[in-house]
């Protein structure tokens, strides 16, 4: 077969490079990729015959599919047999944040991987806490030194270590805790601690950070720790009038248990644009991840540097993106859906210690922070099962969103008259998970394709949200050959059960040899 392809669309701007606390790429959008120049990109990677597209950018707007620019140009790609893998965007926790939601574009989200760049925050009290920074000098001392609480003077923003939040204020020679957040760099704020003549900094999450830290270039030492440990050291630095600290630096440590956790920046569900179709569809390694880098960091001497380490959902799709470039090799003739089908029914619900996967609060992480869950490569490429769309198959669904016929046309990119296409409901596509909102019983059907052994049969095993009941018929499937088709279908009903906005659960599809599982999004009205 021919050498496949791939083509990365990535803007960034100086902020990201300093460590930003963008709420979302919709900025970087905004500076650096104006749209004509975006769609321009795109058409070129369609018309040079790519086989994968990867989409480092997106809005934190939700706008219908129709008049959002990178789903109209990512379905001519699709058409053309292309895989378009997008960022899903940087304005998590909160609910309902997501980037780049069209059901032809596969939407990563962002976790840890198990390597960490320590360094700890060691207080005059004995305590220490694990923080991150990468930037760790040889010739720093880590000698306990007088510690100060930028917020301390009262100033206001001046806990957020803003510029001239310091002016007056004597920190020279200290250990400087600041917070996060305010739209102000991660590293802009060590440079204002720096210029104020303090001699480090102990950055600390706010609270919807949590325990959600990342390993950034600073200008000084510095560590970036927890909330809770923030809290802490506020408390030490109020129980005393001697406050002292030091940065004590470990390097490189691999083996973080807990991984992959989900990233608190990282966007979540439910979709805006179409509810009924799971988003994000699955997370990847997105944070401190280092790979070749254009820009110059100001604490670095080496004129020949040319490597980072950066966190964000611009850095997990292009993991996305090379799994998928990998399966389209080993698998030409997959369609764009059935590749992602492949990654997300065979994706883990489960980290390193086989527990669930957790997110920044070090809790079980939700459906709507982990779609699918988290890439398997190995799995994804002998799935058993896919759940296949082609490209005609998403008009009906286009026009049972209520569009209009130009409305489903500009996305179609051809003339549509949604009056002689039998309209679908969102839940009726036929894609690899399930979101479904809950007042009647509904029941949506599937069809699943057999890539795996040819005679072989699957059953099904469910674990219902809580709050629903679920029928699902037929409970077994059979094959005779590769490439053949089954049908299905679910029916939902709710139990009457109170369970809060929504629930979770999967059904699965079970072999001698695979497991297919589609994960379940159950929301209450």
């Amino acid at each position: 077969m021919p050498l496949l392809t791939l083509t990365f669309l990535l803007c960034l701007s100086s902020e990201l490079a300093k460590g930003s606390e963008l709420s979302s790429t919709e900025e970087v959008t905004q500076k650096n990729c104006p749209d004509t120049d975006i769609l321009a990109g795109l058409d070129a990677a369609v018309a040079d015959g790519v086989d994968v597209i990867s989409i480092s950018l997106g809005s934190d707007l939700a706008p219908p599919f129709f008049q959002d620019n990178i789903a109209v140009a990512s379905f001519a790609a699709v058409q053309q047999g292309i895989f378009v893998s997008c960022a899903a965007a940087n304005s998590g926790p909160a609910l309902g944040t997501l980037s780049n939601e069209a059901p032809w574009i596969l939407t990563v989200g962002a976790s840890t991987i198990d390597r960490t760049i320590r360094a700890k925050a060691k207080l005059g009290n004995g305590e220490e806490f694990d923080g991150e920074s990468l930037f760790q000098p040889n010739d720093f001392v880590p000698n306990l030194l007088p510690l100060i609480y930028a917020g301390s003077n009262s100033k206001p923003g001046s806990a957020l270590c803003g510029p001239g939040a310091l002016n007056g204020s004597d920190v020279k020679g200290k250990v400087v805790l600041c917070e996060r957040g305010g739209g102000i760099g991660r590293i802009d704020k060590g440079t204002e601690v720096k210029n104020a003549g303090g001699a480090a900094m102990i950055l600390m999450n706010q609270e919807s950070d949590a325990f959600s830290t990342e390993s950034d270039a600073h200008v000084l030492p510095a560590t970036h720790v927890s909330n809770a440990a923030g809290v802490k050291i506020k408390a030490y630095i109020n129980s005393t009038k001697t406050p002292v600290a030091a940065i004590l630096f470990k390097g490189t440590v691999i083996g973080d248990l807990s991984a992959p956790v989900v990233a608190s920046f990282s966007s979540r569900g439910p979709s805006m644009a179409s509810p009924g179709i799971l988003k994000p569809d699955i997370i990847g390694p997105g944070v401190n991840i280092l790979a070749a880098w254009a820009f110059p960091l100001e604490n670095n001497t080496d004129p020949n540097f040319n490597f980072n380490v950066i966190s964000g959902t611009s850095m997990s799709c292009p993991h996305l993106s090379g799994i998928a470039a990998l399966l389209k090799s080993s698998h030409p003739y997959w369609s764009p859906a059935a590749i992602k089908s492949a990654m997300m029914t065979t994706a883990d619900l489960l980290n390193v210690q086989g527990k669930p996967i957790l997110d920044q609060t070090l809790h079980p992480a939700d459906i709507f922070a982990t779609g699918a869950g988290h890439i398997n490569p190995s799995k994804a490429n002998d799935p058993g099962l896919v759940y296949d769309i082609q490209p005609d198959d998403y008009i009906p669904y286009l026009c049972g969103l209520g569009y209009t016929d130009m409305q489903v046309g500009i996305i179609a990119h051809r003339p549509i008259k949604c009056s002689k296409v039998s309209s679908i409901p969102e839940g009726e596509l036929n894609y690899p998970s399930f979101s479904v909102a809950l007042g009647p019983s509904q029941t949506f059907a599937r069809t699943v394709t057999n890539v795996g052994e040819a005679y072989s049969s699957y059953s099904v095993k469910v674990v219902a949200p809580p709050g629903v009941n679920m029928i699902v018929k037929p409970d077994k499937l059979y094959f005779s050959k590769m490439n053949e088709k089954a049908r299905y279908s679910v029916t939902f009903h709710r139990t009457g059960e109170k369970t809060g906005n929504f629930s979770q659960g999967f059904l699965e599809w079970v072999s001698a040899k695979h497991h297919v599982r589609s994960v379940i999004a159950a929301m209450f009205h």
